[in-house]
């Protein structure tokens, strides 16, 4: 059964910087695009940076030049650097599947971002 396990929110002030992880089992990680989403109270999911199995990167307008997506294949593990945060960031941040709403494995418990001062 595949698993997600999100880490590496917290609070941070505006301008900060913070580096999510996600750990991943129960797949073959090294062939599955995966992205980053977050989700904030009343909204939907979104989807703001996804990698391929060959390493191309995505991002949403919002965060292109902010985010920065990687992966470590041998750890089975995807990457967030998130740098000059913004309050609009502030939301629970999860990865799955980089192709929304489509064969996406069961969630994770997510990491939350809270950027204020």
């Amino acid at each position: 059964q595949v698993q997600l396990v999100e880490s590496g929110g917290g609070l941070v002030q505006p301008g900060g910087s913070l580096r999510l992880s996600c750990v991943a089992s129960g797949m073959i990680f090294r062939f599955t695009d995966m992205g980053w989403y977050r989700q904030t109270p009343g909204k939907q999911r979104e989807l703001v940076a996804g990698i391929a199995r060959g390493g191309t990167t995505n991002y949403a307008d919002s965060v292109k030049g902010r985010f920065t997506i990687s992966r470590d294949n041998r750890k089975n593990t995807v990457y967030l650097q998130m740098n000059s945060l913004k309050p609009e960031d502030t939301a629970v941040y999860y990865c799955n599947r980089d192709s929304p709403g489509v064969n996406m494995f069961p969630w994770g418990q997510g990491t939350p971002v809270t950027v204020s001062s």
